[in-house]
């Protein structure tokens, strides 16, 4: 698993190593049952605190994404159709949000972006 962090990005490092883990297990990279590293083992490979690495375990394990074991560490929680589904659609909203301002500033309307949604499809099941 590999975790990169970007400094300059302005976003928190815990929230940076939350939203990597999250895609890795929505994208079926990391699998269920499967160990993450352990919060100590990350935080030293990152060079960061394990403050930071446990905030981002402790966030993914709230939202139902790992659950930990008493010893044994962390591992990747089953997956929750409903759960998925749900970050699918927020993420699907937030670029239709993008595409939105994207269309505005250009002049385009809801018709011109609906037209060139369907010549997409189109195209894509030919």
């Amino acid at each position: 698993m590999t975790i990169l962090i970007d400094n300059k990005s302005g976003v928190p490092i815990y929230d940076q190593i939350y939203t990597q883990i999250k895609d890795l297990i929505i994208s079926g990279a990391l699998r269920e049952d499967e160990a993450l590293p352990s919060i100590r083992s990350l935080a030293k490979d990152l060079r960061i605190s394990v403050i930071t690495t446990k905030r981002a375990y402790d966030e993914l394990e709230k939202e139902g994404f790992l659950y930990t074991v008493a010893g044994k560490g962390s591992f990747v929680a089953p997956k929750n159709v409903e759960l998925l589904r749900e970050e699918n659609l927020k993420q699907i909203e937030e670029h239709i949000r993008q595409i939105r301002k994207l269309a505005a500033s250009c002049c385009l309307k809801d018709e011109d972006i609906w037209e060139m949604f369907r010549i997409i499809g189109e195209e894509e099941s030919t």
